[in-house]
């Protein structure tokens, strides 16, 4: 230890006399097993475990620990300050670094250091008293020993917390290459022991969420624990930007719904829900659905990628799709721009309502019979083709959305 205990300190001017010292050391084994009774008896989470070796090992442990103790106050006068409880203080240490391991809170160890305590000093003070020590000289060991027993507990305290700590990082960076390996695309084999590693169970499927940075921290405090982010390094990502992920266990079907009412008003996106080794699918076309600048719902829920399947589809070649455009509008080439693009929305519109004027003047805010003057001229630029089925396919997947779906400039 870096720094001289309260122990060791006033241990320096309350040294035993050999006699009183070998009488309490003779008397650490009882007194062990008497401990560990006393913790058995009166700590649950010990009650089932402090049995066999590991009973012989817990009796040991207090044995040493008190019989440091009985050294400290033995050879007080002749010790260096600085060291004489660090093996005492490095086992404790070591003690509750075992118990975060071991999955459990300091609560049931710090119980049993009270109730060691206790025992020790009943055992101790019984002997010191027969010994003849003055009554000021007892009260003294008294308030050395539970000195003493308050470092100890310090020093597991110390020890659980930093295994905890360094648990956690390592569970985090874990966690963190599972979901890079997972946004990647890796194969099963390569993500089964990375999850394994990380300690995450695979659920039946993912959903990829992308979700602006500033907005992670809400939906991760309620969603599944086992969800996994990825907030830095995205697969095609550019540097710095401020988009992250979520993969969220378990939230195909019904779930679905729940899921968006999380996000609600938080600028997400939702990919398609994916058995839980191929969500970089999910992952992909939720990306694809943001490049393609689609309008956010007014009501604040998230873009879903299952309600935009045909823009996405239509999305995935733009160079393609204003080629097609371009072949499939050539007769509206030579037309001034504000009649072609009044005949393409009338043509689009009646290629969706099947022809149906007056639902077609209802979808332009038009008269039926500006409908009808209107399809009267894309006849006459279109001929027969309008009822070739080759022609009209081309029509359709070329009007059907805004022109921004293609290139600008075109």
């Amino acid at each position: 230890m870096s720094e001289t205990s309260r122990a060791t300190r006033e241990a320096a001017r309350l040294a035993l006399d050999e006699r009183v010292a070998r009488e309490l050391q003779d008397r650490l084994p009882l007194l062990a097993e008497r401990t560990v009774t006393a913790i058995t008896a009166e700590v649950p989470s010990y009650s089932g475990t402090l049995t066999g070796q590991m009973r012989d090992k817990i009796s040991n442990a207090v044995q040493i620990a008190l019989g440091t103790f009985l050294n400290l106050l033995e050879h007080a006068q002749g010790t260096d300050p600085s060291t004489p409880l660090a093996p005492a203080l490095d086992a404790a240490y070591a003690l509750g670094s075992g118990e975060a391991r071991s999955g459990r809170s300091m609560d049931a160890l710090l119980a049993a250091y009270r109730i060691g305590a206790r025992v020790a000093w009943r055992e101790m003070s019984t002997t010191t008293v027969r010994s003849g020590l003055p009554a000021a000289t007892v009260a003294e060991f008294a308030e050395l020993l539970f000195a003493y027993i308050d470092e100890l507990s310090a020093a597991s305290v110390a020890g659980h917390a930093d295994e905890l700590a360094s648990a956690g990082r390592a569970r985090r960076r874990n966690l963190e290459r599972l979901a890079q390996r997972l946004l990647a695309g890796e194969p099963e084999e390569v993500l089964l022991p990375s999850a394994e590693r990380a300690d995450w169970p695979p659920p039946q499927t993912l959903t990829a969420v992308l979700v602006p940075r500033t907005s992670l921290r809400v939906p991760l405090a309620v969603l599944s624990p086992h969800t996994l982010e990825a907030g830095e390094d995205l697969p095609g990502a550019e540097p710095g930007t401020e988009t992250g992920v979520l993969l969220v266990p378990d939230m195909h079907g019904a779930r679905r719904r729940q899921l968006a009412r999380v996000l609600h008003g938080r600028r997400a996106v939702l990919g398609p829900a994916r058995p839980w080794h191929r969500v970089a699918v999910s992952f992909r076309r939720a990306c694809r659905l943001l490049a393609l600048d689609v309008d956010p719902p007014e009501d604040g829920a998230p873009l879903d990628t299952e309600h935009h399947l045909a823009e996405l589809v239509l999305g995935m070649d733009p160079e393609g799709l204003a080629d097609l455009r371009a072949r499939a509008l050539e007769p509206l080439a030579s037309l001034p721009p504000a009649t072609a693009h009044r005949l393409a929305e009338t043509l689009r519109s009646w290629l969706l309502r099947q022809g149906r004027r007056d639902d077609v003047a209802a979808d332009l805010f038009v008269h039926p019979q500006t409908v009808r003057y209107r399809m009267g001229r894309l006849r006459e630029l279109y001929g027969d083709r309008l009822t070739d089925p080759a022609t009209v396919l081309e029509l359709t997947l070329a009007l059907a959305f805004p022109e921004r779906t293609a290139p600008a400039g075109e």
